[in-house]
């Protein structure tokens, strides 16, 4: 038995069995078979090798055609070296008797050989060190590639364990088969665990060594609530975990009961429950859950998913959807949050060393204007068909504000003089989630028609912690009181201005968090279809007077330890029920 503790980012309990995905751009974890999975893992390596043979050849051939025999040497070098038992023959070794997986034996053997090259003085061999990296990529992809089919291949309920997975590998997991994941890296907001809370994959992510424990086939559990994976559990463990999960599955047919009923605290205050998506197929769960609209639809992840630029009238076409799915109901879209993510570093010549303090959000936007008019032109053409409204993500300045605002001006425009349909008077807001912004909230609240609290960002940058880093993950804290500050500021120049706020943060969805928002004054929380439900039996539980005498006291606390315990005792006294069987995770 193993048992690791990471980061919850998707809610869920899961018993199932391990599927190992490895990615050659990562750090290969040390894997074991049995002595039974040998042959096996050595006929892998057999035919891993033998493919990359193919291929270089191939490849030798076009550089022989293409520039010459002189350059084709270089490839001929390759298929030497693949050919060669003193490098081959420890890769056979090491599977054989130290019974690991074929991966591990060929990402070592070649780290080792590219050392030894390294520390040679000579710059012949140093230069072959880069030559061994990229057979080493070459070999491990024919490997990873091999076993990746073989999910699809799969009979049973796997849970995949990998170092790391990109937004677009957890939006392709075929859920009949994918029920859960847990990686080595990874943070409570980053855009993969996004993803997993949209499809309603419970995952636990930062987790460290995890794939270094997992061993394809292993029986293991995936507690998404608090964050735990359990490799290779015993008989007490499966039987307290199969009694939470159907204890769970009670908890929450009695949520579903909610979903028709008002919103709205015991004395008679409205608290607007709406949906944060990722994509538009999302609406109609958002709605069954109890959800009045979408707070916000993250218009990224039409990038995040492929590997080529939407199109306008793909743009078109999504935000259409969800228009024709609200009929009428709010839909908030927010432009593009690009820029920190891997998908735009790797357009660049040259990545950014810190992307989330650089050319993201707004400013990628207004450095890639042809992209952002293309996004825009397309949501004011869907405001013709219905309601909704437009906010700017990560807004640090009123030179920002103003110049997403003047192209938005040309973009309308444009589609006036092309006869185009638009609503021009489509409402203009924009996210709070840098500590400026919350400062000067009066001079912005002059500029916008709404406002939208990103917590993961306000916290990220009021705290300067990494919110995907999982080395720092404890230090993220929405409960710190300089957050809960700026929060208040923002609350009170809203209802003085008369500008409506929202929350949209991660925090929002959290019925911890969401007593103290309202308490500070906020009364829209857009959050996870999934999370709906729980935040109205919480708003259907309280009073206004309640909640603002919890903010008080929350404001008066000095620490995130201190604040997020007062939350939670208050929260245990009002939702008794939603913690019934944490306990589990102690005796586990």
């Amino acid at each position: 038995m193993q048992l690791i503790k990471g980061i919850p980012v998707s809610p869920g309990v899961v018993i199932g069995r391990i599927f190992a995905l490895d990615d050659e751009r990562q750090k290969i974890a040390r894997r074991a078979i049995p002595a039974a999975g040998v042959a096996a893992e050595l006929a892998r390596l057999d035919g891993a090798i033998k493919a990359s043979i193919r291929e270089l050849e191939l490849v030798r051939d076009q550089a022989e055609k293409a520039m010459g025999a002189e350059a084709a040497k270089i490839f001929h070098f390759h298929i030497g070296m693949l050919g060669d038992k003193s490098l081959i023959g420890p890769m056979r070794a090491m599977i054989e008797k130290q019974l690991v997986v074929a991966e591990f034996a060929v990402f070592q053997t070649f780290s080792e050989w590219a050392a030894r090259f390294r520390a040679m003085k000579d710059s012949a061999f140093t230069t072959k060190a880069n030559d061994l990296e990229d057979l080493s990529s070459r070999v491990l992809r024919h490997l990873i590639g091999e076993h990746r089919t073989r999910l699809n291949e799969l009979n049973h309920q796997a849970v995949v364990v990998a170092p790391d997975l990109t937004p677009s590998q957890a939006a392709g997991f075929d859920r009949g088969k994918v029920v859960a994941f847990a990686t080595d890296l990874g943070g409570r907001t980053g855009h993969t665990s996004i993803v997993a809370r949209a499809l309603g994959i419970p995952a636990v992510v930062g987790c460290g060594n995890v794939t270094t424990h997992a061993t394809d086939g292993t029986t293991v559990i995936i507690d998404g609530d608090r964050g735990v994976v359990i490799i290779d559990p015993d008989a007490r463990q499966l039987s307290e975990y199969q009694a939470y999960i159907e204890q769970r599955k009670v908890f929450q047919l009695s949520l579903d009961e909610l979903a028709g009923l008002e919103s709205i605290t015991r004395d008679g205050v409205e608290i607007e429950l709406l949906g944060n998506i990722e994509f538009p197929q999302e609406i109609p769960l958002v709605l069954k859950c109890g959800g009045e609209g979408v707070g916000l639809y993250r218009t990224e992840f039409l990038y995040l998913t492929r590997e080529e630029e939407p199109t306008e009238e793909e743009h078109f076409a999504a935000y259409s959807e969800c228009v024709r799915h609200l009929a009428g109901r709010t839909l908030v879209i927010r432009t593009m949050d690009l820029g920190a993510d891997k998908y735009t570093q790797r357009q660049q010549e040259q990545p950014e060393r810190n992307p989330f303090l650089g050319l993201r959000s707004i400013r990628y936007c207004l450095k890639n204007l042809p992209m952002f008019k293309t996004q825009l032109r397309a949501i004011l053409r869907a405001s013709a068909l219905g309601p909704l409204k437009i906010m700017f993500p990560l807004v640090t300045s009123t030179q920002e504000l103003r110049q997403a605002k003047w192209v938005l001006r040309e973009v309308m425009e444009d589609l006036s003089e092309e006869g185009i349909a638009y609503n021009p008077e489509v409402d203009v807001g924009m996210m709070v989630e840098v500590p400026s912004v919350a400062v000067m909230a009066d001079t912005f609240a002059r500029e916008v028609d709404f406002f939208s609290i990103g917590t993961n960002d306000l916290v990220q940058y009021t705290l300067a912690v990494d919110r995907t880093n999982e080395r720092v993950a404890s230090m993220f804290s929405p409960a710190h009181p300089a957050v809960i500050k700026l929060i208040k500021d923002v609350a009170r120049v809203s209802r003085r201005r008369g500008v409506p706020l929202s929350c949209c943060g991660e925090a929002a969805g959290d019925p911890e968090y969401a007593i103290l928002l309202i308490g500070l004054g906020v009364r829209t929380l857009s959050a996870t279809a999934a999370s709906i439900p729980p935040l109205k039996r919480l708003v259907r539980s309280v009073t206004i007077e309640e909640c603002e005498k919890i903010a008080r006291k929350a404001l008066s606390l000095d620490s995130d330890v201190s604040v997020a315990a007062f939350l939670r005792d208050q929260t245990r006294k009002i939702l008794p029920e939603a913690f019934d069987g944490r306990s589990i995770e102690e005796r586990a």
